[in-house]
């Protein structure tokens, strides 16, 4: 369910101002982005003030500033929280503010350049060309009946067709951008039901024929346990030496799987930030760590990159994982916008988990300097966990919460 509660711009607004299902705005916090990223666009439009620092100009220029731009803003807004089935009357809205504002300020024609951007977010792009081409031709026209110098033509069109071609670009990347997002959704499903399987495969073979050899056994046991009490116990110490070599192969197969789990994280989180457009450097100096570390660290590190992707806009991330003597140090940093002031349940979750084994967690995040956890686990306490886990294992085999984390 996409959040439309958010204020845009960081700003409360009324209701029928407030992001709606299938708005730029919600799409654009979907793929990680803010809101003011597309705010700046609003620099372009000081051109329609700059009027009187070229010629001289009278009261009609005043008017229409004063009434036209607040509504360019309005439309502004509009475009970017109604849904973009809608927008294509937000670009006509402009066009006509064009229109009325060019007699009194040349500059007006600044409000269709607005238009030509939204246009290559409707239809194809042929189809935006040609709404493109009739918007220039209109401004050119009334630009002929107002008698402009001929380089006004020439400038109008160049800036008109360089703003549309860029947004056009634009959308190309961001479409192709949103499937690899799907791609690696769907890559990441499919990985997860084919571990599924595999794990679901392997139970079976190892415990479908010895499950059913030990109840053969323990049903032999049962029946000869009055008329042959000595064949009925050898019967039992058979099961029980079956059952404990399938605990063995049980405890075999969940090992190689825990193997895998912060070197698949690891590469997981690699492919996420590579389609988010951030570079992972990577920097790890420890291995065969305890199961209850490794299947910590392993989702604390997907919670932090997840975090990394979708909100903190930055280029770079750097993972480490060191050995510190007592205890193992992981480090997660980012180059993105920072500024974390509350801790929300990501956080909060870090934190529990890190501090269910006796570690530590350190934020640190200053408003555009990026963000940095460090974690500190100690080994000890996991040794510890390790040795009352197989202590209990002796008498009933499970398989650790990690062991799917991918799912």
């Amino acid at each position: 369910m996409s959040d439309t509660s958010k204020p845009v711009f960081g700003l409360h607004w009324p209701d029928w101002l407030r992001p709606a299902p299938g708005s730029s705005a919600v799409a654009m916090r979907a793929a990680g982005h803010s809101t003011w990223s597309y705010a700046w666009n609003l620099l372009w439009s000081f051109w329609v003030f700059l009027g009187p620092f070229f010629q001289h100009v009278g009261p009609g220029f005043w008017w229409t500033l004063a009434l036209g731009y607040p509504l360019f803003l309005l439309i502004f807004l509009l475009s970017l929280v109604r849904p973009v089935a809608e927008v294509s009357g937000y670009i006509g809205a402009l066009v006509i503010l064009t229109a009325l504002s060019m007699p009194w300020n040349p500059a007006g024609w600044t409000y269709a350049v607005f238009a030509c951007a939204m246009v290559p977010y409707q239809g194809s792009w042929l189809n935006s060309a040609m709404k493109m081409a009739l918007i220039q031709a209109l401004l050119v026209l009334e630009g002929i009946y107002l008698h402009w110098p001929w380089y006004a033509y020439l400038i109008l069109v160049g800036v008109c067709t360089s703003t549309g071609v860029g947004a056009l670009a634009g959308r190309i990347n961001w479409d192709k951008n949103l499937k690899l997002r799907m791609s690696h959704e769907q890559i990441r499903q499919l990985a997860a039901t084919a571990e599924r399987e595999r794990i679901g495969r392997d139970l079976h073979d190892l415990l479908g024929h010895t499950l059913s050899l030990i109840t053969l056994k323990l049903e032999l046991s049962r029946k000869l346990f009055d008329r042959d009490p000595a064949t009925a116990r050898r019967e039992l110490a058979e099961a029980e030496e079956v059952a404990r070599h399938a605990l063995a192969e049980v405890r075999a197969a969940v090992t190689g799987i825990r193997a895998a789990g912060f070197a698949a994280e690891l590469a997981s989180a690699a492919l996420l930030l590579r389609t988010s457009g951030v570079q992972l450097d990577q920097h790890l100096q420890v291995s065969n760590l305890p199961e209850s570390i490794e299947c910590t660290l392993a989702l604390v590190l997907r919670e932090a990159v997840t975090n990394i992707a979708r909100h903190a806009q930055a280029t770079l991330a750097r993972v480490s994982l060191l050995r510190t003597g007592d205890g193992v140090r992981m480090s997660i940093e980012d180059n993105g916008r920072g500024g974390i002031t509350a801790h929300g349940n990501g956080l909060n979750g870090i934190r529990e988990r890190v501090q269910s084994l006796g570690g530590s967690l350190q934020v640190a995040s200053r408003q555009g300097r990026g963000t940095l956890l460090d974690i500190h686990l100690p080994l000890k306490v996991a040794a510890m966990d390790a040795r009352e886990t197989a202590v209990a294992s002796d008498k009933l085999p499970a398989i650790p919460a990690c062991a799917s984390h991918t799912t």
